[in-house]
Parts: C-alpha cells; sequence; structure tokens
C-alpha cells in the first residue's frame, strides 16, 4: 500500500469528506470539496495511474465540468466523424471546428487526483474499501460515518462520496439500481505511422448488427482505441463483432497492447442516489448517458455536485438536515443529467429499432448532424435541444413509437463538410 497521508493518528481523525474512488467522479468530488475548504481524504484500490477501458472521448460537457486550469492531455483533436451501418452506406461528415477531444484515462484520471490535491484534498492508494457503517460500533456518533477498510481500519467522515465504479460497494451500501446494463470490449492497436496519419483527427462510428450496439474507432497517436458495446447477455455475439470489424478495418494484422471488457450500468429511474451520510455519483451511482454509455462528462459533472453537496451534509448537524441537503443533492442531478438519460433512453429505444432511419437522418439531414455536433462541442445538451426545440421532441416521439415502415435506403456519399 502506498500513501500520501499515512500518519499513526489516521485511525482517529475524522474527516469532513471521504471520497472513495480516484476516478473522473472521485477526482471531481475530492476536489469541489477541498476547494470549499473542507478536509477531504481520497481512497482508491489501485496504484495511479492506472489502465481503464474507455474510448476517451472528451465531448463539451466534460471540457465544461473541468477545474480551473486543467490542460487536457490531447492524443488527437477530431473534425470529422465517418459513420457506416454495420460496415455499409458510410459517410464522413467534417467540421471546421474541433467537435471533441480524445484522450488517455491514465494521464486523464491522474491529472484530474492532481488538481484535487492542489486543492488540499490527500490520497491513499492501494487501499480497498470492504463496507461503509453508519450505525455500530465503529461510528462514534450519528454526525459520522465508518469507511472500513480492508485488514479493519475504520476510516471517520462527516460524509461520504461513493465513485467507486460500476461495480461499486458504496452504491450496494445506498441501493443503487439498475436498468440497463451493458458489455464494452476494446482493443487498443499501435499501428505504423502510416495507418495513424490516415485515421488523424477522424473517428469512426459504426451502427452495429445486434439492437442497440455500435463500434467506433478514435486515434491517438500511433494508437488506435477500438472497440464495441451492446447489451449484456451477448457476450459471444458482441466478440464476434468486435473481431469481425477490427478484421473489416484492415487491422486485424497489428498486434493490440491491451484487450479489455468492461461492464456499463445505468441507473433506474427511481433509484436512490443517498442514504444517510453517504452520496454517489458517477458510474457507481449509475449516471452516464444510456444511447452512446457516453460516462467522463456524467461522472465529472455529478463528481462535482457531489463534492459541493457532501460539503453541505458534513456541515449538517442533526437527520433532517441531512436528509434535506442529500434530497438537494438528488433535485440538482435529477434536474440536469436525469432529464439528458431520459432522452437518451428514448434515443436508445429508437435506435434500437431503426437504426437505419438514425444513420439516414445524421449523415443526409443537416439538422441532425448539427445537433450530433452542437452536443459533442458542448453548445447544447440532448435535454436542451428537446426543451429548445419543439420540432426535435416530436421528431423523438414519432421515432419512439413503433412503426412497420422500412428504414430508407443510404447511399454511400462522398465527405461533406459543415
Amino acid at each position: 500500500m502506498s500513501s500520501e497521508n499515512s500518519s499513526a493518528d489516521d485511525e482517529q481523525r475524522v474527516w469532513d469528506v471521504v471520497v472513495v474512488g480516484a476516478g473522473p467522479a472521485g477526482a471531481s468530488a475530492a476536489y469541489a470539496a477541498a476547494v470549499a475548504g473542507r478536509s477531504v481524504l481520497l481512497l482508491e484500490k489501485a496504484e495511479l495511474p492506472r489502465y481503464k477501458t474507455c474510448g476517451g472521448g472528451i465531448i463539451g460537457p466534460s471540457r465544461d465540468a473541468l477545474p480551473p486550469g486543467f490542460e487536457l492531455p490531447l492524443q488527437d483533436r477530431v473534425h470529422a466523424v465517418t459513420f457506416s451501418l454495420d460496415g455499409k452506406f458510410t459517410r464522413t461528415r467534417r467540421s471546421k471546428q474541433m467537435l471533441f477531444g480524445l484522450i488517455n484515462r491514465p494521464e486523464f484520471d491522474q491529472q484530474l487526483v492532481e488538481h484535487a490535491q492542489k486543492a488540499g484534498a490527500e490520497l491513499r492508494t492501494g487501499v480497498t474499501v470492504s463496507r461503509v457503517e453508519q450505525h455500530g460500533s465503529a461510528v462514534p456518533d450519528r454526525r459520522t460515518v465508518a469507511v472500513v477498510l480492508q485488514g479493519g481500519e475504520a476510516v471517520l467522515a462527516r460524509a461520504v462520496v461513493g465513485a467507486d465504479g460500476s461495480a461499486s460497494r458504496i452504491g450496494a451500501h445506498v441501493g443503487v439500481k439498475l436498468d440497463q446494463v451493458d458489455l464494452g470490449l476494446e482493443a487498443e492497436i499501435p499501428v505504423p505511422e502510416t495507418v495513424a496519419e490516415d485515421w488523424q483527427g477522424r473517428v469512426l462510428i459504426d451502427w452495429g448488427p445486434m439492437p442497440g450496439s455500435y463500434g467506433w474507432v478514435f486515434p491517438k497517436g500511433d494508437t488506435l482505441t477500438v472497440g464495441v458495446i451492446s447489451a449484456r447477455g451477448e457476450g459471444a455475439a458482441t466478440k464476434r463483432y468486435l473481431e469481425d470489424f477490427i478484421a473489416r478495418l484492415g487491422l486485424a494484422g497489428f498486434e493490440p497492447s491491451i484487450s479489455s471488457g468492461h461492464l456499463t450500468r445505468c441507473r433506474a429511474e427511481d433509484s436512490p442516489l443517498s442514504r444517510g451520510r453517504v452520496l454517489v455519483c458517477g458510474d457507481a451511482a449509475g449516471l452516464l448517458e444510456p444511447w452512446t454509455r457516453e460516462g467522463i462528462s456524467f461522472a465529472l459533472r455529478s463528481g462535482r455536485l457531489a463534492g459541493e453537496w457532501a460539503v453541505r451534509i458534513a456541515e449538517a448537524h442533526d437527520a433532517v438536515d441531512t436528509r434535506r441537503q442529500a434530497l438537494n443533492y438528488a433535485f440538482a442531478i435529477k434536474a440536469g443529467l436525469g432529464v439528458e438519460m431520459a432522452v437518451g433512453k428514448s434515443m436508445l429505444a429508437a435506435f434500437e429499432r431503426r437504426p437505419g432511419m438514425l444513420h439516414a437522418a445524421i449523415t443526409s439531414f443537416r439538422p441532425a448532424w448539427r445537433a450530433f455536433a452542437g452536443i459533442t462541442r458542448g453548445s447544447t445538451t440532448l435535454g436542451e435541444m428537446v426543451r429548445s426545440h419543439p420540432m426535435a421532441g416530436r421528431a423523438l416521439s414519432a421515432l419512439d413509437r413503433r412503426s412497420a415502415v422500412a428504414a430508407p435506403t443510404v447511399a454511400e456519399s462522398t465527405p461533406t463538410t459543415e
């Protein structure tokens, strides 16, 4: 175990906020609480930096949620997107402005943690949380939570933020309920310079063969991140999709440096976000966009809110005030991220039934492409788009209804520029 806070009296100290998990959600929560002047301990089971299965796309809402002065370690800047429908009907759309950036998670997460530390948070790595106790012998009073580590050490806090990923132990304590679970498979493929140059500034999104599935190619210097995602329960088909996808791209001859898999979990609408003095955020809360399964922006934004409300909970002197602050946190999440998730869920339902229609719209209908570009740049969100443009809401409702009409055929096309 490595520790940056290993004094002998740690077991007796009561921290204002303890954050479990040092990914984007946890680092953001730790930063927000530390900036407010509170004592913050950030716990992480791995040694940093560590690899995470993730495409690494940084869209506008992610950039907007970063701490002041944060410099993104971008591996590439995306100005073009090639869309295909299970390898067919390929079309590339281009933009003069950057659509989104691409990062490697080890460097990105490490920088977020360093910003939290500069704000005053302390870090302990190589420690695993076994459980959380809000009552019992390990808890000295009603204003304290015990975070019990493997080995029996109890870390005490006035408030706890669970940001320990999609298999969260803190989420289990809170009682997080899941509505959607998907399997993502990914390969990091080093490629020659000539291949890398062909992909520079351009990504590929392929609408896949299983309902709700899609694949991607994200260039990062001399490495291509290639992945696919689909509903859990289709493991063999998802693996075949990735293999066929890589072969179709002409990349089967290159040996991946990393091959990995990951389950993404999306919360049920009535799933709790708190229990007593414990909040959850990011993947631990099942917060991500259901259609694209984009999670970094949800982690950063929910983490910041969790850190801010954890400070208020730490200051609460009784159960009534604690409950009030926890409900305010839930309201803030649902009013923003919850709306985006609801729209994303409708988009996923429509996409599962009519992938060809979605492909035709985004590649041939300029307003649909502009909406996609606006969302990736951060000038709008799915929720704002539906609220601000009644036509978009009506179109989504129409897509969301079952229809026996066949999706239109999409002809191959030359690249276009916005």
